[in-house]
């Protein structure tokens, strides 16, 4: 598998997210293909946690591209997102959904309940959950891996026509209408079916 260079992130998220389909993401011995991701454009975005500028929570999204924000959504499930655009303009890529590959009994020891493995990682929490990352991984650099996590391209290239639909759990006005979230059609993995 080929490691993503930093360069690779040096984009916008709305271009950057399509382009993150299919490719692995790798925590120890634990891997997942992404198939389900969802683009946040920083302070021009209402649905951006960086919307209304630099917090302590976000700092992660304004640093430099390839390192991943963490935060806990509701205070009960942690989520990754990846950092991508310039240093400075917090843009980012939350990963949605995932098929699992490898280190599958490890991710159903870290989800107890779980019977199939299209729900291990089906949705940002459960994903987090099933790779074992939580908020000690806030700023994780994933093009040096030195926290053990990596995103690689394993040669399976992002669908020619990914599914678009409005990003999900969003407020009414608050970015719900924007059209930001990609997924592979009929991917184990993908969280839900578009609403709209």
């Amino acid at each position: 598998m080929r490691r993503l260079p930093r360069r690779f992130y040096r984009r916008d998220s709305r271009e950057l997210g399509p382009l993150l389909l299919n490719k692995v993401l790798v925590h120890g011995a634990r891997s997942v293909r992404l198939v389900e991701v969802e683009a946040y454009a920083g302070d021009e975005d209402p649905g951006s946690h960086a919307y209304r500028g630099l917090r302590p929570r976000n700092a992660t999204m304004f640093g430099p591209p390839g390192h991943l924000y963490v935060y806990r959504s509701y205070g009960i499930h942690w989520c990754a997102n990846v950092v991508c655009g310039d240093e400075g303009w917090a843009s980012a890529v939350l990963l949605r959904g995932a098929t699992p590959l490898t280190g599958i009994d490890e991710m159903y020891a870290s989800r107890p309940g779980i019977g199939r493995d299209r729900d291990l990682a089906a949705g940002p929490g459960r994903l987090c959950q099933a790779l074992g990352i939580d908020g000690s991984f806030d700023g994780t650099d994933i093009v040096d891996g030195s926290d053990g996590v990596r995103l690689y391209d394993d040669g399976t290239p992002p669908p020619d026509d990914p599914g678009v639909s409005v990003r999900i759990g969003l407020s009414p006005g608050k970015g719900d209408e924007s059209p930001w979230r990609y997924y592979v059609r009929g991917a184990v993995g993908v969280s839900r079916s578009p609403s709209r």
